[in-house]
């Protein structure tokens, strides 16, 4: 049976994950029991992963029920009644509802003995973060399960998976308890890539250029489910006000959906995430702490679970004057709701496809793009022909003083072969003009950084765009540029 997966898997077409896959695939294919936990960002295609991969090869299927669903009843009654009806459509005869998690692991053992040893028994828990309830004895249960029974097995093959990245990190892969050290494999799923958006376009035969795929990621963020939604009989504008301004629309109410599946006090992270979307730079723990109502170790830990679960990320200062960290909301769908959808509810089920050229869309596409080019560091990298070259990327503030007036720098690449990239981010319709002007000011930024930095590099210019640079007196002074084709490497 075994030596016939090769094939199997090969016929599958999934969207990207090649990685993922080979992994899965080699560890459905060793000769001992395995215990993968596969975590990530809600909606980004964990569940879709494995049942694509696996399909109807699973001795045992389970998925926990949201707890936001199951407001005011019997929490732990309710998860162990829904595992009871994945053990009967399993084949477990008993019916029982189990009164505990650790008497429902035994069930699923009886279930696993009762189909023999002979073939690869794939068990796949799905949302295992939700069927953790308070006080449930949930993760002393999956302990006794997999040391006392799964590890001494040869045929097992445990899939857990949950969007609580936080969960997964603080209940498995960094276990001080029975499970430290017992998951043979953790798979942290990422965003697609700008790539891989346009194979899964392609897929779904909608017809798009890369400047409106560009769009679409700087929306959706490159989560498959959001992509997915995406229709080829409309153009991109008209999808996105199907899909979040149109009334009835199937994102509108995204946003509280994915906060109250992934946290027990939902509003608390929700309250951090919107004053962060006030800055394109970020704040400070302190200043978070004093202008968002948190504080103390409740803020280190939603600052944390923000940043596990991608929502957010952390800044250091590159210059190395404040250790402060900078954290900035980078999660693309959560800036496009909270800019335009949260707070601004608008009677114009139009409104996309009648605002494009207004100017708060255009800045928006400004820091929108920003967060492309920082989540394709890979691309720029390729693009630069330093693939191989140790990096460091961050992006730099200067507030300014008494001898220089304030600066920003988009992002720096920091190289191990003594360059330091500095990168500036524009998205434009056309080719990018430099101006006399705009000249003045790369020029003025330029030697504030080298007086307030004093960087011991080879500083080379560069400027990320969509359609590249306008050749002019000017643009001979970049080193190089990278355009948005380079990004879908």
């Amino acid at each position: 049976m075994l030596s016939n997966l090769s094939t199997f898997f090969s016929s599958i077409h999934i969207i990207g994950r090649n990685i993922e896959q080979d992994i899965l695939n080699s560890l459905y294919n060793s000769k001992k029991s395995e215990f993968i936990a596969v975590y990530g960002r809600r909606r980004i295609g964990k569940t879709f992963l494995i049942r694509e991969m696996f399909k109807d090869r699973f001795a045992f299927y389970h998925t926990g029920l949201s707890p936001f669903e199951l407001k005011g009843k019997k929490l732990l009654t309710e998860q162990l009644h829904n595992f009871a009806l994945s053990l009967a459509r399993y084949g477990f005869g008993n019916t029982t509802v189990p009164t505990g998690w650790m008497e429902a692991f035994n069930l699923l053992i009886e279930l696993l003995e009762s189909k023999g040893k002979e073939s690869r028994q794939v068990v796949f828990l799905d949302e295992v973060p939700w069927m953790d309830t308070h006080r449930s004895g949930f993760i002393t249960a999956l302990e006794h399960f997999w040391n006392g029974w799964g590890a001494g097995r040869d045929n097992l093959m445990l899939i857990v998976c949950g969007s609580a990245t936080s969960w997964i990190n603080d209940n498995l892969i960094n276990n001080t308890g029975g499970l430290y050290g017992r998951l043979t494999k953790h798979i942290c799923l990422s965003p697609m890539t700008l790539a891989e958006t346009e194979e899964l376009f392609e897929s779904h035969n909608i017809r798009m250029d890369r400047y409106d795929i560009v769009q679409s990621w700087m929306i959706f963020g490159g989560i498959p489910y959001y992509l997915s939604s995406l229709t080829k009989e409309r153009s991109l504008a008209q999808n996105v006000d199907d899909l979040l301004f149109r009334r009835g629309s199937g994102l509108a109410d995204e946003f509280d959906r994915l906060f109250n599946s992934l946290f027990v006090n939902p509003e608390d992270y929700k309250r951090i995430v919107r004053f962060l979307s006030t800055s394109n730079s970020g704040y400070t723990r302190e200043e978070i702490a004093a202008k968002a109502s948190s504080s103390g170790g409740g803020l280190t830990k939603i600052l944390r679970v923000l940043k596990e679960n991608g929502f957010i990320s952390a800044f250091q200062d590159f210059s190395g004057r404040s250790k402060d960290l900078r954290y900035r909301l980078t999660d693309p769908f959560c800036m496009f709701y909270l800019k335009f959808i949260d707070g601004h509810r608008t009677n114009d089920e139009a409104f996309w496809e009648n605002s494009q050229f207004l100017p708060g869309i255009n800045a928006w596409r400004g820091l929108a793009f920003e967060n492309v080019c920082f989540a394709h560091i890979r691309q720029i990298k390729a693009a630069l022909g330093i693939s191989g070259v140790r990096t460091e990327v961050f992006s730099w503030i200067f507030r300014g003083d008494d001898e220089h007036d304030g600066a920003q720098i988009d992002m720096l690449i920091d190289r191990a072969d003594r360059i330091i990239n500095l990168c500036e981010i524009k998205f434009s319709i056309a080719e990018y003009t430099i101006t006399k002007d705009y000249d003045r000011k790369l020029r003025q930024r330029l030697q504030t950084f080298f007086e307030v930095v004093h960087p011991k590099k080879t500083i080379h210019q560069t400027f990320i765009t969509t359609y590249g640079l306008r050749s002019n007196e000017y643009s001979g002074k970049i080193q190089s540029v990278i355009t948005m084709d380079d990004l879908f490497r």
